[in-house]
Parts: C-alpha cells; structure tokens; sequence
C-alpha cells in the first residue's frame, strides 16, 4: 500500500532540479539589477546633475566664456591668452602655449640652463618693454605656471604695465588703474588679489577702445 513515501529515484530527481531553479532565479535577479543600475547610473544620474548644475551654474558649467561689447565669445576666463599689442595687459609666459589642449608646464627645474636662460631674456624684454629694472619686475611675469595656461596675473604685474598701457590707448593711468581695480579676483580672506588678463583686456576695449584690436583668435568660435 502507498502510504506517500516517495521512491529513492524520485527524491534524487527533485533535488538535482531544486539548485537548477534557484541558479536560475538568481541570474535573473542580478540581470535585472544590472539593467536597472546602469539605467540610473550611466543615463539618470549624468541627465541630473548636468541639468542640476547647469541651473544652478550657468556661466560655468557653459565653460566660463568672455564675451566682447558685440556678444563674440573671444575666450574663456579660465584660459590664459597671448597678447603682444603695447594696448593690452600681458599674462604669464606659457609652456603650453596657451593652449588649453596642451596643458602642461616646463618640467624643467630651476637649476636647468635653458629655463635660466630664457626667464632672463624675458626679464630684459619686460624691462624694456615696460621701462623699469630687471629688479622690479614681479615673479610671475617671467615665470610660467603648473598648466601653462593660468589666466591671472598678481596685482602688481598688472600696475607695472598702467603707463604703457595707459600711453598707448592715450589716456590717464588713473583710468587704467579704475579698472584694475574692478578685476580683481579672490579678494577675500583667502589668498592674494589676482587679476584676470582676458576680462581686463576685453574691459579695456569696450571703456576705450582701439582703431584696431589685437586681441588674440578666440579659443571657441560664437
């Protein structure tokens, strides 16, 4: 008489199956997971915080673009630009070349021949240019920065250039100087005063501007 117990032959079958299911229920759990993490993660996520921060950061998170009087984007006031006209404040020197798609510095140490020698030709040529000694000229006007592309210089490599500048454009120092003083950046508690080269320079054209600007080719086309 069968009284429900079962065959040896079927007890071995279901315990082969019963970890058959459970695999099985565990690949799809972990399927699933995945498919949902990388929905969150490589869509959901990047969709948000670049909505988020673009709200919140607009000028920023567009790449900090300078504009001109006309609304011409000729750069960005977190890259360093060249300008050789006697009408416009000079930055640092660059061993990137002012190209943000190269940034690097020298790698040179202090020691190293070359570097000597070209931050004294420099010296010579600021002294000149600016009609000073080699012994008044700040450190970072002949010195380059870690990037290459730093757009600041300190306050007082922007006052050594005001006469010239000032001669140039044909109008008083104090004028030059005013608007100095409206470029200065991290004025706070923290750090010294810089001056960003690219807003000066481009608040010097719409405030007096010149026959003919020699601002250098914008990095981003408008």
């Amino acid at each position: 008489m069968n009284i429900g117990i079962k065959e040896p032959a079927a007890i071995n079958d279901e315990e082969q199956q019963a970890p058959t299911f459970e695999a099985k229920a565990t690949w799809g759990s972990a399927l699933r997971f995945m498919v949902v993490m990388a929905v969150l993660l490589g869509l959901v996520y990047p969709l948000a915080t670049t909505a988020v921060g673009g709200w919140l950061f607009p000028e920023q998170s567009q790449g900090s673009l300078v504009r001109d009087a006309e609304g011409r984007v000729v750069g960005s006031s977190l890259v360093s630009q060249t300008f050789v006209s006697d009408e416009y404040f000079i930055g640092r020197p660059s061993a990137a070349g002012n190209d943000a798609g190269g940034v690097s510095g020298s790698n040179l140490a202090p020691s190293n021949e070359a570097l000597r020698e070209r931050a004294q030709a420099d010296a010579q040529a600021i002294a000149q240019r600016e009609g000073v000694s080699v012994d008044q000229i700040p450190v970072d006007l002949i010195t380059a920065s870690g990037s290459g592309v730093d757009p600041h210089i300190s306050l007082p490599a922007a006052e050594l250039q005001v006469a010239r500048v000032a001669q140039a454009r044909e109008i008083d120092e104090a004028s030059v100087t005013e608007l100095i003083d409206q470029a200065l950046e991290n004025t706070g508690w923290l750090g010294s005063p810089v001056v960003n080269v690219l807003r000066l320079n481009v608040s010097l054209d719409e405030r007096f501007p010149v026959a003919t600007t020699t601002l250098s080719a914008p990095l981003w086309s408008s």
